[in-house]
């Protein structure tokens, strides 16, 4: 749900009057769009000295919601830098990555030796004002169940079995909390000048590493056979030094969680049945 009531089309009206807004606040002078993407609108700017951003408009959208906060928190630490935020979050200024190439491009070996380098830098200690993986794990329970009693379920009872399971036992016996990075795919990562990777895109939670490995383990464009998603997660959970099954748990989980209303729902319905098999 949106967090003012917009529907997406509603918002994405309301696009270039925000774009106009913004660059005057913050005295930008616009140039060429980004692709636009699922939930947000990014356009190249040049600040008033010269210096190049991007300015990123997202959908208020519960998923989205803090992404400035997880940003600033990085400071720039394997991450792009906030450079200004508004009130609420939603638009924010960041660090341009040039040249901007994906992570995906380099293959999933050298995607996977980056992120596991990357991971534990962004893994910071964090609480408020973040939403917990305890509370969104309990979110996807009701959704999950709610959909699957309309008669909507795009899925065997058994994975979803295996979900709810998931979200029953795991949040209560968390380790340490820390920041995480929900949709930490390889189209998340890209290529820049003050590192050669920086993570975009934050959709943060805060709860335990192993969590982590479930957005790269169902991350497609790295590889979609049975092969490519056990390789991602033994790599991950063994180089990481993470408890595999809490890990499958939660991997499991959130597949079915980003299948419901995905254009991509068969790649994760297959994640989750390959890591369940592999059990």
């Amino acid at each position: 749900m949106a967090d003012t009531g917009l529907t997406h089309d509603a918002w994405l009206e309301l696009v270039p009057e925000l774009v106009t807004r913004w660059c005057e606040e913050w005295a930008l002078t616009p140039g060429l769009a980004y692709p636009p993407g699922a939930a947000g609108h990014a356009i190249r700017v040049d600040r008033s000295d010269g210096s190049p951003a991007v300015l990123k408009l997202s959908y208020p959208h519960r998923e989205s919601k803090h992404e400035a906060d997880a940003l600033a928190l990085w400071d720039g630490d394997g991450a792009v830098r906030l450079l200004e935020r508004s009130e609420d979050g939603y638009t924010v200024l960041l660090e341009r990555c040039e040249p901007g190439t994906v992570l995906a491009d380099e293959g999933q070996q050298v995607a996977l030796d980056v992120l596991i380098a990357l991971l534990p830098r962004l893994w910071k200690p964090a609480g408020e004002p973040f939403h917990t993986l305890a509370s969104e794990a309990a979110w996807w329970a009701t959704y999950l169940e709610e959909q699957w009693d309309r008669g909507r379920p795009p899925y065997p009872r058994a994975l979803l079995e295996a979900a709810l399971a998931a979200y029953d036992e795991l949040p209560g016996t968390q380790g340490e909390s820390v920041l995480l990075h929900q949709d930490l795919h390889g189209e998340n990562v890209l290529a820049a000048q003050r590192e050669r990777w920086l993570v975009i895109d934050p959709k943060p939670l805060v709860g335990e590493r192993e969590f982590a490995v479930a957005p790269i383990v169902r991350s497609f464009e790295l590889g979609y056979s049975r092969h490519d998603v056990l390789l991602r997660f033994d790599r991950l959970t063994g180089e990481l030094g993470l408890d595999r099954e809490r890990a499958r748990g939660w991997a499991v989980g959130q597949a079915l969680a980003w299948a419901f209303n995905s254009h991509w729902r068969e790649n994760h319905l297959n994640t989750a049945q390959w890591l369940l098999e592999a059990a």
